[in-house]
């Protein structure tokens, strides 16, 4: 395996960067969307089949329990791993790889697979044998990836292929632009939000969880603390149905057992857990979406604290996690910025509601630069109904607010990612802050309990820049909507002015003879 370099954010990549770059070189003119799944089911396949063999081999040589059983597909189910059948195993796939069929192979590897594993039916990708893939490349690509797994137990562990997984979901999310934010979260945000809720154990729900990454960061918490992975149940929905079989393979890479309905649906029209209270909500909904469907839901019972406007769904999803939240929940989640100001068509008075029913925890300014689906300046949201838990201090007049404009560390030209320390320092606050006796301290510039008194004296304006005392001058108090209806405005004053300048200088050449 290549020599591996560590990131900032602790994820190494040597091995990584090096498979990147050969599947890179298949790509040909394929788009970057229908890529990825060529690339993330040939990593998906190689993981559950290394699974497999590690239990075979297991099965083989355990003649005691298991005697002649190593092609029994039971024995695998009791082991909680897929079954592969003899086709569609890697070593089956490595030996065909030079093969110009190998696409075909591929193919019906992964037919054969969804078929005697009815869980990931409709997950798989099944494109190998088009045309417009190079069979060479993916040849050399499958190459590459059998060297993963091989040697010691540990590098053979799901945590490679796992981590491999996710380095790719970020690699495709940057390539992608925009359309990437709707499979991927980046990971210093992730860590961030679990780093503040600490799901030890309870119920977790994303209502738009794209490739799972909240999920994953949510189990490596547990793991880190010595607690029992088992202790959380996951619940999701995704209204993407590739974005939804890309989540379904990464807990399956994963181990994580998850509730993500039997089907990709909006989580607005058809919730598929109406009935579900979860302990902890996570979640980076897509940013001012207009066209959510809002005007066939006007009297929905979610909209408890006011009916979120149809142009914007911001404030539908900030009352849908509200509505799943147990009676000592927490939800924290992204937003952009104008979500914490904006007065558009009624949102002003839902977040009034919100406040003085104490139901808003804290609200933390984050740095530009951290997302690849927009550069709009983003906020996290934290809502609680924990203030009644005797762990926790009764928060029901207070609002932490958290400037951590100035953090983070440019790890390319683009982006920007949030460090370890930085992750510490906002989380510690916050903890310190919401626990009972915690030692917790206003910090000028960087974070205040405001009493909601003082929010409303700001007419219940959310913008931390307000209330810290901060001199970071990149303040982002307005919507887009609202900012384009000033600027038009004084752009058509400025037309009209124009225009009549134009007029008379037309008048005052004709007057000594010059028309134009």
């Amino acid at each position: 395996m290549a020599k591996q370099n560590k990131k900032s954010n602790g994820a190494n990549v040597g091995f990584e960067e090096t498979l990147w770059a050969a599947a890179d070189k298949m790509r040909n003119n394929m788009d970057s969307g229908e890529y990825k799944h060529v690339v993330l089911g040939l990593i998906f396949l190689k993981y559950i089949s290394d699974s497999f063999e590690e239990v075979y081999e297991k099965i083989k040589n355990d003649k005691e329990h298991y005697d002649g059983q190593e092609e029994d597909k039971d024995a695998y189910l009791a082991e909680n791993v897929f079954w592969v059948p003899q086709d569609a195993r890697w070593e089956y796939i490595k030996v065909n790889a030079k093969k110009p069929e190998i696409g075909k192979i591929l193919d019906d590897a992964m037919i054969a697979i969804e078929k005697d594993n009815p869980i990931l039916k409709g997950v798989l990708a099944k494109n190998y044998a088009r045309t417009d893939l190079d069979k060479v490349r993916l040849g050399e690509l499958i190459d590459l990836m059998s060297t993963i797994g091989l040697g010691d137990k540990e590098s053979r562990s799901k945590d490679v292929l796992g981590r491999v997984y996710e380095y790719f979901l970020g690699r495709f999310a940057s390539a992608e632009g925009k359309g990437g934010g709707e499979f991927f979260t980046p990971q210093s945000v992730v860590k961030l939000l679990v780093g503040m809720l600490e799901p030890y154990k309870g119920r977790v729900y994303d209502p738009c969880c794209g490739s799972g990454g909240m999920f994953v960061q949510s189990e490596k918490f547990v793991e880190a603390h010595s607690g029992q992975t088992h202790d959380l149940a996951i619940y999701g929905q995704e209204s993407n149905p590739t974005t939804w079989r890309l989540c379904k393979m990464n807990l399956a890479i994963r181990g994580i057992e998850g509730n993500l309905g039997p089907y990709n649906a909006d989580s607005f029209q058809n919730d598929l857990h109406k009935d579900l209270k979860a302990d902890f909500i996570l979640a980076n909904p897509p940013f001012n979406i207009s066209d959510w469907g809002g005007e066939r839901l006007k009297d929905d019972v979610r909209w408890k604290y006011g009916v979120p406007p149809a142009g914007n769904a911001n404030y539908a999803w900030i009352q849908h996690m509200i509505h799943h939240l147990a009676p000592t929940g927490i939800a924290g989640y992204v937003l952009a910025n104008g979500s914490l100001s904006s007065n558009t068509s009624g949102e002003g008075e839902i977040r009034k509601n919100l406040i003085k029913k104490g139901l808003v925890d804290c609200i933390v300014a984050m740095p530009s630069q951290l997302f690849y689906t927009t550069q709009i300046p983003a906020c996290l949201w934290f809502v609680s109904r924990d203030r009644y838990d005797h762990k926790f201090r009764n928060r029901h007049d207070e609002i932490l607010f958290i400037d951590a404009r100035k953090m983070g560390t440019m790890v390319t030209r683009k982006n920007r990612e949030l460090t370890n320390e930085d992750i510490q320092k906002i989380a510690g606050a916050y903890h310190a802050w919401r626990i009972v006796n915690g030692k917790y301290e206003n910090v000028k510039g960087f974070c205040k309990a405001a009493k909601i008194s003082e929010v409303e004296k700001n007419g219940f304006v959310l913008t931390p820049g307000r209330y810290v005392g901060s001199d970071y001058v990149e303040e982002d108090d307005g919507v887009f909507e609202e900012k384009m209806a000033i600027l038009t405005k004084e752009l058509s004053g400025q037309f009209k002015q124009s225009k009549e300048l134009e007029d008379r200088i037309r008048k005052n050449l004709k007057s000594i003879g010059f028309n134009i």
